[in-house]
């Protein structure tokens, strides 16, 4: 899960006269930037408070990731079973669970350089990959992918794969094992129980 967060190091604003794929990559690519200068801008205040982070990430990271779409297919075939008032939970607890994860990932960030690579299609002009490394010092590049698609005319990131590996796929094999042991409403309580923990 910590490594949800050099994930989102590369996130997102709009290019809006650029072609599809260039937009989506401005998106990760200015968001990322303006990210981690609103991070450096506060880093004082942030390092004594390390709460006020989250307005930060709230601004300028949330509104771009599809919660309620990842949400859905990290529970894959679950999501048909929970009613309406489960989803609303399961969403608010996960996309909690994730910005927490991100916001302690981006607090230990030390100036790793990003490298921003060309956007690949899916299939459609409406989803695409942006595909970025994160370099840290002796080590090999760390490619972190983003998955965008269009709604309502603007880009959301609905998966991200890092080192090649899904977000989305890695948390729906621990969600399927929580719902067999505890159901539906045993995985929501277990989100609360690490929010909770989190927030100590």
């Amino acid at each position: 899960m910590k490594r949800f967060a050099i994930l989102v190091l590369g996130l997102l604003c709009f290019g809006g006269a650029l072609a599809a794929d260039d937009s989506a990559l401005a998106l990760v690519r200015d968001t990322s930037q303006r990210m981690l200068s609103a991070l450096e801008s506060h880093r004082a205040e942030i390092n004594r408070h390390p709460e006020r982070i989250y307005p930060l990430i709230d601004s300028i990271v949330v509104p771009h990731f599809d919660f309620e779409r990842i949400t859905e297919f990290a529970m894959g075939r679950y999501w048909r079973r929970a009613t309406p008032e489960q989803r609303r939970e399961l969403i608010r607890q996960f996309q909690e669970l994730l910005v927490r994860t991100y916001a302690n990932t981006l607090l230990a960030y030390s100036g790793q350089e990003i490298r921003y690579l060309p956007p690949r299609s899916r299939g459609s002009s409406n989803a695409v990959t942006v595909a970025t490394q994160v370099q840290k010092a002796g080590s090999p590049p760390v490619p972190i992918d983003y998955s965008l698609y269009r709604k309502n005319g603007a880009w959301k990131v609905y998966d991200i794969a890092i080192d090649h590996a899904s977000l989305v796929f890695n948390y729906r094999s621990n969600f399927a094992s929580q719902i067999h042991e505890r159901g539906i409403d045993g995985l929501i309580q277990r989100l609360r129980e690490m929010n909770t923990k989190g927030s100590t």
